[in-house]
């Protein structure tokens, strides 16, 4: 371990990986509440949350496990579930007067088109002023599950072993139409 009179101890949370400060500190000035984004393997969670001194307040929660109470009987840690889940979010958000907050990804990796921009793509849509580049958001055949059910088709014709393991919960081919009921009841209600 170095010690000496110019060495400084990092934060513990930072020894551990868990956060980063510099990126923290850019977000926390903006002075807007945060659009917290975390993933699973088998979940999506998303928060609003609040600056304090005595330490952060999560003002409104969603999780993708909130969905199965909807009636969503397909995986919660796929494109449609996520964006089901910004949605979700971004109607909880309206209701508590939250309209601008700012994407916190936290320290995972930005790839275009994934999970955490579904869920930012949800909370747009749900009417949240979140700054944001356009191309980095998955497109709307990818949100709506279009490549579930292909990818369902061609597994069902090549090894149908797979498909019954896969697939074992629920049809590709309900996705879509899954994803069209659960999205007008969270718009509705």
């Amino acid at each position: 371990m170095k010690v000496g009179p110019r060495y400084r101890m990092p934060f513990k949370r930072r020894l551990k990986g868990q956060t980063d400060y510099k990126t923290r500190l850019k977000l926390l000035l903006s002075k807007k509440p945060r659009l917290v984004v975390r993933k699973s393997l088998k979940h999506m969670k998303a928060q609003i949350i609040e600056f304090n001194p005595k330490g952060d307040r999560v003002i409104i929660s969603a999780t993708s496990q909130e969905l199965k109470k909807l009636g969503w009987e397909g995986s919660t840690s796929n494109v449609p579930s996520a964006y089901l889940v910004g949605l979700l979010i971004g109607k909880k958000a309206l209701k508590k007067k939250v309209k601008s907050v700012v994407l916190d990804s936290g320290l995972q990796s930005n790839v275009k088109g994934s999970r955490i921009y579904a869920v930012l793509k949800g909370a747009l849509d749900a009417g949240l002023d979140v700054p944001h580049s356009p191309d980095v958001l998955p497109p709307d055949e990818r949100i709506k599950g279009m490549h579930i059910v292909n990818y369902g088709q061609n597994l069902k014709r090549e090894n149908k072993k797979k498909f019954k393991t896969q697939f074992s919960i629920t049809d590709p081919e309900k996705v879509p139409r899954m994803f069209e009921d659960i999205r007008m009841k969270i718009i509705k209600g």
